[in-house]
Parts: C-alpha cells; structure tokens; sequence
C-alpha cells in the first residue's frame, strides 16, 4: 500500500460513522476551509523561516486537507480524491502547451500571456457563456494585498492599465491629496474610503514593478518586528521601560537597533 492509499484509508476511518473519530465525522466543508488556509499559511511561514524538515511536516498537513475535503465530497457522491487528481493533472497539461503539446507548440516555446489567455477560455466554457467577466474566479477569500494585485493582474489583461509605473505612482499622489481631503471632513467612513483607494494603488504599483505585494509586506512586517524585538530588549536591558520614553528618544533608539541588526 502506498502512502497515499494508506492516508485516505486513514481519512475514511476517521469520518466512519461508527468507528470514526467523533469530531472529524461532525465537520463539513465550511468548518474545515479555515482550517486549510491556516495550513496554507504555515507552509508559507515554514518556507520563509528556511525550516526545510518543518515545511515536510507543513505540506503534510496541507495534504491531509485536500484529503479531509476530497473524502467530504466522495460522501456526497460529488467526486473522490482521484478526480482532485485528474483534474489538475489535466489542467496542468493544458496550460503548458509548450511542455505537453503538440510539436508545433513545443517548437514554438513558452508564449507571453499564454498562461492567463488559456485561464480565460477555461473560465468562460465553465461559465457556460460567450461573454464573462475579466474579473470572474478570483477568489474572494484571498489576502486582501493578493486579491487586488490579481484583480488588477486580470484588468491589465483587458487593456485596462498604465502603459508604465508612473501611472500608478501619480495615483498614489493623488490618493493621498484625497485621504487628506477626507481627513479634514471627519467621516470616518470616507477616510477608509479613500485609505482603501490608497492601498489598491500602491498594490498596482508593485505590479507594474513586478514584487508581490503580499509578500513584499509579509517581509516589510518580519523586518519591523525583527528591529522592535531587539529596540524593546535593548531599553530593557538599560532598566527603562519603552512607555515611559519620549517619541524623539525612541526613534533613536530604533534607529540604533536598525543599525545592530544590519551591522552598520
């Protein structure tokens, strides 16, 4: 038996209605979706930390959630984890021409834009219809940083976009002047508002200068509790208490840890 047969026996015996283990028989696929993205986020975090026998165990984790779901929809008659399978097998093979398709296609290489055309056909013979939307499949449960990024990813690709960065850097000016605006009329709903436009722009600029914004912000958020861990234990150390200090005083400070850390 292999591994993987031995892991959805494993799934089966937990979801038994007789022998099954009483809380994995209770769960569907509601209660068990925030569960996978916590597994996601752990294999993310294992993969940042550079923890190579940790992301094993994570990406296990991660497995046993596609299986948890699988064996969900296999009860209801819906599909197994074969299907699961199959069907990124398929799709794989489909969006990689170049690797898995004809001579022509392979002599011709990878094609620019070929990944998000081949998308767009799946997505409009699954809806069913001649005219979807640009924006249709991307999903709503993604990270904020990450959805607007796909969001404007997927405008781009209908034309709608800035020929360069400067675009996106004369929105984020005006974005600003409007935040300001909002400020000064004391509605809290508007200051989000345009605090919310803020931060789509600043997304659409690190698109066009190709960086994730997810991740450039998941790094910028290491590197800001990295340098306040070693400025709190450093005022700490001298017998002061961070409260208690003067915001000119903490600056230095900080810029004291900054410096520690990168050995300037």
């Amino acid at each position: 038996m292999s591994n993987i047969e031995q892991l959805l026996e494993i799934m089966a015996r937990l979801r038994d209605r007789e022998r099954g283990c009483p809380w994995d028989r209770e769960q569907d696929f509601a209660t068990i979706a925030p569960y996978t993205v916590e597994e996601a986020y752990e294999v993310a975090d294992a993969i940042a930390r550079q923890d190579l026998p940790g992301l094993c165990d994570e990406l296990g984790d991660l497995l046993f959630q596609v299986v948890f779901h699988a064996r969900m929809a296999e009860e209801a008659g819906a599909f197994a984890f074969d299907d699961v399978a199959a069907a990124i097998c398929e799709k794989m093979m489909r969006r990689h021409p170049h690797v898995f398709g004809s001579e022509a296609e392979k002599a011709r290489g990878a094609v620019a834009g070929s990944w998000e055309r081949i998308k767009a056909e799946e997505r409009e013979a699954n809806d069913g219809r001649e005219q979807g939307s640009e924006l249709d499949g991307v999903a709503v449960a993604l990270p904020a940083l990450a959805r607007a990024q796909k969001l404007g990813r997927r405008a781009a690709n209908a034309g709608f976009d800035w020929p360069d960065e400067d675009g996106p850097r004369d929105k984020i000016v005006e974005e600003l002047q409007e935040l300001a605006q909002a400020g000064k009329g004391g509605d809290a709903a508007a200051v989000a508002d345009e605090l919310g436009d803020l931060l789509f722009a600043v997304v659409n600029l690190a698109r066009h200068l190709g960086i994730d914004a997810e991740q450039a912000l998941t790094a910028a958020n290491r590197k800001f509790e990295r340098r306040f861990r070693r400025m709190e234990r450093d005022v700490r150390a001298s017998g002061q208490d961070l409260r208690e200090l003067a915001i000119d005083v903490l600056e230095d400070r900080w810029q004291a840890a900054k410096r520690a850390l990168e050995g300037r």
